[in-house]
């Protein structure tokens, strides 16, 4: 028989009833009912019950055991009586019978639980987080990581992707986020970047002639943290094609992803056909370019009704100023002066001066609008209202008013805390989508110049003539995002190719021709001998394993995460480096100088 094991903690069924065993595994708990011994030994495959009685040779090292020890079991499968059964373990029809337990490691009184998985300080869980990971819970959820990525690479090969891996060292590259730097002790003074993505790489390997790339990449970014983004690093699955348009792109990838989320989903229900929804008509329907539509909220402007009325908080904003409107959030079956309240206390808790509502009643057979708004712009103003929102008895309709860049964020806010206040949320799907015709550039009020949008490779519709010829915020790039379920899950677009327009795009910035050349050299000399027009786009991996799981945190889905201050507290890391580690390097750490 093996040294340590002849089963898995998993594998025993009724038809190895009378077998002679040896599992190896951990003690979970350890159980006394009135002298007879019950150890649940747990390995990485599950949980075996092991059962020492005072008969047996096995008896006394079994009442030294505490959780956590690891050992050794020899004995006999017995099948459990028809009241033990245990139906939700795989191994719960048997038991083992120990012969024989030898201790193979000790345990130390414990500074984390692992049995029950209680809630316990974040600290401690990544200080000890190969405790951590012992829970069932967070167990699962690795192993489920790695099912996830393999069915990731499967898919992509059927789809006829081939898998190339990039450079680690590489140089500082504008992906929108601080780059981590890594000093050259060869060239002292000078600095490689870890990659934010393989961007250019990706562009390059189609210059070379590769047809479909992709990647499971580990991407750099030195970022705040925040639930939905770890600090440090992440991984994407990347990729990028050759000869395509922005619809080649997205008819390739919907159903990879789709594949992905349906192997996983549990049987809840996945979107078939992506709905293409344009960002502008996002920000007008949700306040957001990642829309949970999940939420059957979809605001509407219902500014019309506003002007020249009575409520002259409204009436006045829309005359004043030529870019005001009036949105309506409409809220079904929130027609209750306590939840309107509610959700004017929460908006003043935004920092807002409030949150304006009508509800509708049944006043003996005549519905009425109620609250402040209705009283001022009349009776036939707020049934106009009811009538375009399509609401009934019972329901409510929330307003913000000014210049929509400036409230749509806070609208869309207002519909999730509805949405999900009023329980409208079907949680038990995955509601997926693209959203498409991104802004090429944004207007950047601190430095008051244009700046890029998103992807500053990317191509905008129209190239180099809607570059020359139109106002640049008017401008769309083939720009892409896939979102699932509020949470932005993937990123593309179709590239600028063209190196005259590249040129142009980053100029319009502010960047000159030489500039360009220096930052973006290797790219910018591939386009000058002949580049295939390409696009792509790169998945959260971390994002899509959260929303699989069911994890509320990327910390849940990752094995060794950082904690909130971008601090390993595993490993102690980040650490001061040794006066010889900077020698080497010619680095001298300055202190930071205080603030004022």
């Amino acid at each position: 028989m093996h040294r340590y094991r002849s089963h898995t903690c998993a594998q025993l069924r009724k038809a190895d009833v009378g077998t002679t065993i040896r599992l190896s595994g951990w003690v979970h708990r350890v159980r006394d009912h009135g002298g007879l011994l019950f150890i649940d030994l747990r390995d990485h495959y599950g949980l075996t019950q092991i059962v020492a009685d005072p008969d047996s040779p096995a008896f006394k090292a079994a009442e030294t055991v505490r959780g956590e020890w690891v050992i050794r079991v020899d004995g006999e499968v017995k099948a459990r009586s028809a009241e033990a059964v245990n139906p939700n373990l795989e191994t719960g029809e048997i038991e083992i019978f120990a012969h024989e337990i030898e201790v193979l490691s000790a345990a130390r009184e414990l500074p984390l639980p692992v049995f029950g998985e209680p809630d316990y300080p974040e600290d401690i869980r990544l200080k000890y987080r190969f405790l951590d990971l012992r829970r069932d819970t967070l167990h699962r959820n690795i192993v489920m990581r790695t099912k996830i990525i393999a069915e990731m690479r499967k898919r992509m090969g059927e789809a006829g992707f081939t898998e190339y891996s990039t450079p680690i060292l590489t140089a500082s590259s504008p992906e929108g986020a601080r780059d981590f730097l890594v000093p050259s002790r060869i060239h002292p003074g000078t600095f490689y970047a870890l990659p934010q993505a393989p961007q250019q790489y990706k562009q390059l390997i189609m210059v070379s002639g590769f047809d479909r790339y992709f990647q499971i990449a580990p991407c750099f970014r030195d970022e705040d943290p925040r639930a939905d983004r770890l600090p440090g690093e992440f991984y994407q699955l990347d990729l990028e094609m050759s000869f395509v348009e922005q619809d080649d792109v997205l008819a390739t990838m919907e159903p990879v992803i789709r594949g992905v989320f349906e192997a996983f989903a549990d049987g809840k229900p996945v979107t078939q056909d992506f709905p293409r929804i344009p960002y502008d008509v996002a920000m007008r329907k949700y306040g957001s370019d990642k829309p949970d539509l999940r939420n059957p909220i979809e605001m509407q402007d219902v500014s019309g009704h506003f002007r020249g009325s009575g409520f002259k908080v409204f009436a006045n904003i829309l005359a004043n100023d030529p870019k005001a409107e009036v949105w309506a959030i409409p809220a079904k079956t929130g027609g209750s002066r306590a939840f309107c309240d509610r959700m004017n206390s929460w908006a003043q808790g935004e920092g807002q001066p409030g949150l304006g509502y009508i509800f509708w009643r049944k006043e003996g057979d005549k519905l009425e609008g109620a609250g402040p708004i209705a009283k001022n712009i009349g009776e036939e103003r707020t049934e106009a209202v009811r009538q375009q929102l399509g609401l009934e008895d019972g329901d409510a309709a929330f307003f913000v008013a000014g210049d929509p860049k400036k409230f749509a964020a806070f609208a869309g806010a207002a519909r999730t805390r509805a949405g999900e206040e009023l329980n409208l949320v079907d949680r038990d799907r995955f509601e997926l989508c693209w959203i498409v015709d991104f802004p090429f550039y944004e207007w950047n009020e601190d430095e008051k110049k244009i700046d890029f949008a998103h992807n500053p490779f990317s191509m905008p519709q129209g190239g180099i003539d809607a570059l020359n010829g139109q106002d640049p915020l008017s401008l769309k790039a083939y720009q892409y995002d896939m979102v699932c379920n509020g949470f932005e899950i993937a990123s593309g677009g179709i590239r600028n190719h063209l190196p005259e327009t590249m040129v142009k795009a980053f100029e319009i910035v502010g960047l000159d021709r030489n500039t360009v050349e220096e930052r973006f050299g290797g790219l910018y000399r591939a386009f000058q001998y002949g580049a295939p027009p390409h696009g792509g786009m790169a998945a959260g991996i971390d994002r899509v394993i959260m929303l699989l799981v069911g994890a509320k945190n990327l910390r849940e889905v990752t094995m060794f995460p950082m904690n909130q201050q971008a601090q390993d507290l595993l490993m102690n890391a980040p650490a001061p480096a040794t006066p010889q580690q900077l020698r080497e390097l010619a680095l001298r750490v300055a202190p930071m100088k205080k603030e004022d």
